[in-house]
């Protein structure tokens, strides 16, 4: 459902392990507010992507890169004044630091979904390098976000559309306070 409020510039980074649901929110976001939108895992280099469909994890050498353009594109979105809604697992602390530019921080979305739930997900999911072998890697390596990050912890197992509302309602909130 679209809605035709007036929302100022900012950024959303949907986050979570693989299988939480972070693509299907982005978009749902994306049709809300009309923001652009940038699916993280398409600015993986193709290394990482060869690795991770080789169910190899990539460390934090791996990440760094990937994580900038990451932060690029957020920044570039920002400087010319557009709405931006980015996909990026985010797992650690120092990632989500990393995709601060000076005087811009995108507000985090987390996305906490159970294990098995995750599992079912990625075992039913196609189409995606991502298989379920590198879950326990990624949940070993996440760091939830903690109550001093610009963060939303979000239940993962909620409709979408709800998720939606609450979110709107947060980015709402914020412009009056």
């Amino acid at each position: 459902m679209s809605t035709s409020v007036h929302k100022p510039a900012g950024a959303l980074v949907v986050m979570g392990v693989s299988g939480s649901g972070k693509s299907t929110l982005a978009e749902a976001l994306q049709k809300a507010l009309g923001w652009s939108f940038q699916e993280g895992d398409g600015l993986h280099p193709a290394a990482n992507v060869e690795k991770m469909s080789a169910g190899i994890p990539l460390t934090d050498e791996d990440r760094w890169p990937w994580l900038d353009k990451c932060r690029d594109w957020l920044a570039a979105m920002h400087a010319q004044g557009h709405g931006a809604i980015l996909s990026c697992s985010a797992l650690k602390r120092v990632y989500r630091e990393r995709l601060k530019s000076p005087g811009f921080t995108p507000l985090f979305l987390y996305l906490n979904v159970p294990e098995e739930r995750l599992r079912d997900r990625l075992i039913h999911r196609s189409g995606h390098y991502m298989g379920v072998g590198l879950l326990r890697s990624q949940l070993d390596t996440l760091e939830i976000p903690a109550q001093d990050e610009h963060a939303l912890v979000i239940d993962g197992e909620m409709p979408t559309e709800q998720i939606v509302q609450a979110v709107l309602a947060k980015l709402s909130a914020g412009r009056q306070g």
